[in-house]
């Protein structure tokens, strides 16, 4: 993820070479108007150079190409005949529009910088809630992505963190009912409890049943109006994922199940039935633990409903396994970036219907900690 804001202010400063246009513009039309007789005249499409400025260059230069306009009107008139009547007001019109179009770039630029400062500080409340995750921590190395459904969103209802324990690493990866900023919230307050208890709740399901309660407390989410059990939910998969050799715990509340990339063959390890999602009061009472067998290279893909249910412009699912099977090999890494162009090509570039997420790990033999392990860990346990 990155915190880069797009500029939007004028095009003209990234694109120099378009000021030329309006110039070149002015030149054709004056030689135009000399060029030909008196009676047919030119010079009213002179209008058309600071016009056409205003499109993509500051207030400073379209003013400089609407004077250059009237003035070489002005030239021109007098070049071919004493000014009448009709020459001066088309001056005075010119002159008008000039003024115009520079005020009208003049609060373009005023509130396209508004527009920046606004978006930046949007990205900077938006990585706040969605950490970026650490190319390593512990013994894994991670890669992950993030494509928000939502236009100028760099973050929406999906979710991923992870957390260091005394004996491995955590990860969690999520994706809330809904979207826009009630579907933040609510991924930010998961997020928030994750960070809280990881290292402290010696269980996966331990570590469930902690989620679930802060997500069904919440007053925003406790107040409002579901039906049966409640419209507003969060399907979540957690990992315990050990620094020595064994398998890897998993819990999932109702979140699509891992993929295991071994010898570049994906597959999906039979897990226990998911769990409820979080917040709905149920988690706690169904969870089951399960383990995946992890050997060495072995990378583990977690992704978002987003991803499997991105559709083709002939309604098609994405197909990740029959995906992954074309990937060339590498590190999680690469295949995260194989996967992101892929899952756009199958889209056809185009917005995606829901945030789509990717988290792809594997065990490194000596990966520095990025995040120190806090200072009162719990040993996790072995879940039921």
């Amino acid at each position: 993820m990155t915190s880069a804001v797009r500029r939007v202010g004028p095009p003209g400063d990234r694109r120099p070479w378009l000021v030329a246009v309006p110039f070149v513009l002015i030149v054709v039309i004056v030689l135009a108007d000399l060029l030909t007789p008196p009676s047919i005249r030119f010079t009213p499409f002179l209008a058309a150079a600071p016009a056409v400025t205003a499109s993509f260059a500051g207030a400073r230069t379209t003013a400089g190409v609407g004077a250059l306009a009237v003035a070489s009107q002005i030239a021109t008139d007098h070049a071919e005949a004493p000014a009448h009547l009709n020459e001066t007001v088309a001056t005075i019109a010119l002159l008008a529009v000039s003024v115009f179009v520079a005020l009208f770039a003049r609060l373009r630029e005023h509130y396209g910088r508004r527009y920046d400062q606004a978006r930046s500080l949007a990205l900077t409340a938006q990585n706040a809630v969605l950490r970026p995750l650490p190319l390593r921590l512990g013994r894994i190395e991670i890669a992950s992505v993030y494509l928000a459904a939502e236009a100028e969103a760099v973050i929406g209802g999906d979710l991923y963190a992870a957390a260091r324990t005394a004996t491995g690493t955590r990860l969690m990866i999520g994706d809330v009912r809904g979207k826009g900023l009630g579907a933040i919230g609510e991924a930010a307050l998961v997020m928030g409890a994750f960070h809280a208890a990881a290292h402290q709740t010696p269980s996966l399901d331990g570590l469930v049943s902690t989620l679930d309660g802060a997500l069904a407390a919440a007053p925003d989410h406790a107040d409002t109006p579901r039906a049966g059990h409640g419209e507003e939910f969060v399907t979540a998969l957690l990992l315990d994922v050990p620094d020595r050799a064994g398998p890897i715990g998993v819990a999932s509340c109702g979140h699509p199940p891992p993929v295991v990339v071994r010898h570049g063959r994906p597959f999906v390890p039979p897990l226990p039935d998911a769990a409820p999602p979080l917040g709905l009061g149920l988690a706690s009472a169904h969870v089951r633990t399960g383990s995946i067998p992890w050997m060495p290279g072995d990378i583990v893909l977690l992704c978002t409903d987003g991803v499997l249910e991105a559709r083709d412009s002939g309604g098609r699912f994405y197909p990740l396994t029959e995906r992954i099977r074309s990937w060339p090999g590498g590190d999680p890494r690469s295949l995260v970036a194989y996967l992101r162009t892929d899952l756009l090509r199958h889209t056809g570039g185009g917005a995606l219907n829901d945030d789509a997420a990717l988290v792809a790990f594997r065990r490194v033999p000596h990966a520095a900690r990025t995040i120190p392990e806090p200072r009162q860990a719990v040993r996790p346990s072995a879940g039921r």
